[in-house]
């Protein structure tokens, strides 16, 4: 079986519904994770999705914040969602396919603007909840598994626009890379962007601030598609449709692409 997924942080569900339907009619990937829905789940606009193809959904929502859904053309089955750092956000769900293999779809805190938890509670929620994370996945020693989502996280130096101008900006400081590598170590996870994209700039955000954000190209690779390594080598054609933050309404994110062959 082979299917393509993709990840997107669509910055409101309902607000940008057009360019999610657009996605899915170009793009046409057999599974779609959204993060930062802002909506409850029953007010997630499934019907226009449905006739698209996309009559599946195993979703966790809240109003007007956070919020994960996973949108698919193939049957899935729930497969749980944590409460990480006890935050009582819709920030993970779970399900697994026809095939078994089991799709983590996260949204980790942004961890607001200052890298100190002493002065910056958000930031103290992000380093504790990607601590649970590894927790979780050190007990649970996943197999079969893809975690994707918004890890507001940009780890290599070329993953960011300028590594030494972002070591003091929270999403790029050495402390947040080392606890995000300690995720990945636990869980056996596999980069599969960079296994696919090993070198060169590569960007996945760009922020609403900047006038033209093309043109400035100021970008960080904040979303994430990681594969256990019993089926890392199974994913191939990894890509960011950098042409999504262009859109009419865009989201600040642009949706990353992998195909597995399973």
């Amino acid at each position: 079986m082979s299917f393509t997924l993709a990840t997107w942080n669509i910055n409101s569900v309902r607000l940008r519904e057009p360019i999610v339907c657009k996605l899915l009619a170009e793009e046409g990937p057999d599974v779609l994770c959204l993060q930062e829905c802002k909506s409850p789940v029953d007010k997630i606009p499934m019907e226009q999705f449905a006739a698209l193809g996309y009559r599946y959904m195993v979703a966790e929502g809240q109003k007007g914040y956070n919020g994960v859904a996973i949108l698919s053309k193939l049957p899935l089955e729930a497969a749980g969602a944590h409460d990480f750092a006890q935050l009582g956000h819709a920030r993970h769900v779970a399900a697994k396919l026809p095939n078994g293999v089991t799709v983590h779809n996260f949204y980790v805190p942004a961890g607001g603007d200052v890298a100190d938890r002493e002065v910056n509670e958000k930031f103290g929620q992000k380093m504790d909840y990607l601590a649970q994370m590894r927790d979780f996945f050190h007990a649970e020693g996943p197999k079969k598994s893809i975690l994707v989502g918004d890890l507001n996280i940009a780890p290599r130096e070329d993953d960011v626009w300028d590594h030494k101008k972002m070591l003091k900006v929270v999403s790029h400081t050495p402390v947040e890379v080392e606890a995000l590598a300690q995720t990945q170590d636990a869980g056996n996870w596999i980069d599969v962007t960079r296994q696919d994209i090993p070198e060169g700039l590569l960007y996945s955000w760009w922020s609403y601030r900047a006038k033209d954000w093309g043109v400035a190209d100021k970008g960080r690779r904040l979303d994430h598609v990681w594969a256990t390594s019993d089926i890392s080598s199974a994913a191939h054609g990894s890509r960011v449709l950098r042409a999504a933050r262009g859109w009419e309404k865009p989201s600040d994110h642009a949706p990353v692409f992998a195909t597995f062959d399973l």
